[in-house]
């Protein structure tokens, strides 16, 4: 080769190598410069959902349906002592009676925490739009309009088919030159009485599009006026300071850290608040969040921690992670979007170097621990900064899996074509043409495959062959097989082996093929229609017909090359094979040709099946559903 040869033969090969390599970069900024609702995280949203339950002190000791508050409940001794959570329990209104109190009864706890207990502030995480009694009114708006109590008002946001207007509105505050707001459509407020309420909180919130919630509007824009989030306005009402905002996306809303588990959170029973059971030396100088973990009476959400949390916990997480940054508890801000680029920066150049070097299988180790290592990074990192895309640098991971080691490995090694001569004899061309451009090193090593088996044999073969010649008998057979496997073939299936009068095949290996089950299926249905035209030759010669019975199932099993040093054969083995034979055997009971296991019937998306209830197939310990094919779609 001449050095010109060489230097077209590498110019191209360099040019992809570098492409890849930009690419790979490219996902990982791209997805941490885009504005909102663009390349997007990827899975990142996952990733720090598990990386903040990590984070959370305790967070794996609260089983996922265990009742929040009462698996922390009356805990006063917890290591924060800044902030309460009065629960309205399904204790208390066992108790007090049911919801909805008298507000003359809320007015009363209100009245209890402020005078008897020392609180330094009442959030009243519940929304009053009707008047009740004049007097349990009159005494809450006195206690809104005087004292440190926050009451709540819940906006609606995205497009409405009506004009949602409930109560009478009130808090709102000039809009902010440096705060992004977050425009509402709508608000259920309280009644009339409260207007005149110092201090009101929003307890509305925006899911994720998976159902989570992760964020809040830290201050919501309606009519021209600003609205602060409820732990905002508990914390500017009684703190002596002022919130800073900090983490706040483009589109205005807060990532809630979620830093703590909820055991880490004081929580008392209303009915204790209520009837004074509490030393008020517990509960002095604390804010206090009112509301309710009652079926009924709160509303649930899901969250990173659990998925079914009491929505006043979240304005908890907020308000305890709005007195860390005044206390200097939180975690020092951190660029995580550029230490994410330079990370994918480092990964790229040191791998891409790496792969000429090496083998795919070192080059897939290097992006292992190449994984580990930015697993380990985003889990120091995450609560330093709550908005950058935690996933991107995977994501680049993942492409440089799935291109530059394929193609490097292309370049610099020869794929083994061994027994592919013998798997030609089992498998269509097609298939054969495939496996050759595939980038398996050894295409017939055992593996574990998802695949679909068909077995296929003649009914009652010693009574149709018994009075044959030799060489009719030995006619017969073929032409019996050879309406068996064309249609295998045909539907790029692999054969196994024949039995005899019959033959075994699957699909789903060498190569897997998401379509293996309706393949497989197709090859039933062509099966029986070349049997049914071989009858009838049959029957005009004056000839019994034949009756093909066929299983077809689905599942796991190992596919690959079996055997010894004398002879080897590229068959499958697993329970989804067995079963596969015990349909076919079942066929002799059933007045339907092509029995199909529960694992196809699962999996076809072409096909409609009969249901023939379930039968006790030997060897199997419990009954199995059987199905019919109908017909292709």
């Amino acid at each position: 080769m001449t050095l010109s040869e060489i230097r077209d033969y590498i110019a191209p090969v360099t040019l992809v190598r570098v492409g890849i390599a930009s690419v790979a970069i490219l996902i990982t900024v791209w997805a941490q410069w885009l504005p909102e609702g663009g390349f997007g995280d990827f899975a990142g949203e996952w990733l720090r959902d598990r990386i903040v339950r990590m984070h959370a002190s305790g967070s794996w000791s609260v089983p996922d349906n265990a009742p929040i508050a009462s698996s922390t409940k009356d805990n006063l001794e917890q290591a924060d002592k800044r902030v309460l959570v009065v629960d309205i329990d399904e204790a208390s209104i066992a108790e007090i009676g049911p919801w909805p109190w008298p507000r003359e009864r809320l007015a009363q706890m209100v009245e209890n925490l402020i005078a008897t207990y020392q609180a330094r502030g009442v959030a009243l995480d519940i929304v009053l739009p009707e008047s009740a009694s004049p007097e349990g009114d009159a005494r809450l708006a006195m206690l809104a309009m005087h004292g440190p109590i926050v009451i709540a008002q819940v906006f609606e946001y995205g497009p409405q088919n009506y004009a949602l207007r409930v109560g009478t509105l009130t808090g709102g505050q000039a809009l902010p030159s440096a705060t992004h707001t977050v425009p509402a459509s709508g608000y259920i407020a309280n009644n009339a009485n409260l207007a005149s309420a110092a201090h009101v909180g929003n307890v509305g919130f925006v899911p994720d599009p998976d159902g989570s919630l992760r964020r809040l509007p830290l201050m919501t824009q309606f009519d021209g006026q600003a609205y602060p989030t409820l732990s905002v306005a508990l914390f500017d009402c009684c703190t002596g300071a002022k919130s800073k905002a900090q983490n706040v996306d483009k589109a205005g809303f807060v990532r809630i850290p979620f830093s703590r588990d909820w055991n880490d959170y004081a929580v008392a029973s209303a009915a204790d608040v209520l009837m004074e059971r509490i030393l008020p030396e517990k509960i002095s100088g604390r804010l206090v969040i009112i509301g309710s973990s009652s079926l009924g009476v709160g509303d649930r959400v899901t969250t990173p921690l659990l998925p079914n949390t009491p929505g006043f916990f979240v304005h908890t997480a907020m308000l305890a992670n709005l007195l860390d940054q005044r206390d200097g508890l939180a975690p020092a801000p951190l660029a995580g979007g550029m230490i994410a680029t330079l990370f994918t920066i480092f990964t790229v150049v040191a791998t891409s170097y790496a792969f000429t070097r090496t083998s795919a299988m070192a080059s897939s180790a290097y992006l292992a621990v190449a994984t580990l290592v930015w697993l380990t990074l985003a889990y120091w990192l995450a609560p330093h900064d709550l908005n950058f895309a935690i996933g991107s640098p995977l994501a680049s991971i993942l492409f440089l899996l799935a291109f530059a080691v394929p193609f490097n490995w292309q370049i610099s090694q020869r794929r083994s074509r061994r027994l592919l001569g013998t798997l030609r004899q089992y498998v269509a061309g097609e298939v054969v043409d495939e496996l050759l451009q595939s980038d398996l090193k050894d295409p017939l090593a055992p593996r574990q495959l998802q695949v679909t088996t068909l077995i296929a044999d003649m009914e009652a073969y010693t009574t149709h062959v018994e009075s044959l010649s030799m060489e009719d008998a030995a006619r017969v057979t073929r032409d019996f097989l050879d309406c068996l496997t064309r249609p295998v073939l045909a539907k790029h299936g692999t054969l196994d082996k024949y039995t005899g009068d019959g033959l075994v095949a699957f699909w789903g290996a060498p190569l897997p093929n998401p379509d293996h089950a309706d393949l497989a299926l197709d090859a039933a249905l062509a099966i029986a229609e070349a049997v049914q035209a071989f009858n009838q030759l049959r029957i005009k010669k004056g000839q019994a017909p034949l009756r093909v019975r066929i299983g077809v199932e689905s599942g796991m099993a190992m596919a690959g090359d079996f055997g010894t040093a004398f002879r080897s054969i590229y068959t499958a083995v697993g329970d989804s094979v067995n079963v596969a034979s015990r349909l076919e055997d079942s066929a002799r009971d059933l007045p339907y040709d092509i029995i199909v296991g529960p694992g196809t019937a699962g999996l076809a998306k072409r096909h409609r099946f009969i249901s023939l209830g379930e039968r006790q197939l030997r060897g199997k310990e419990k009954p199995t559903a059987l199905y019919a094919l109908e017909l292709i779609l």
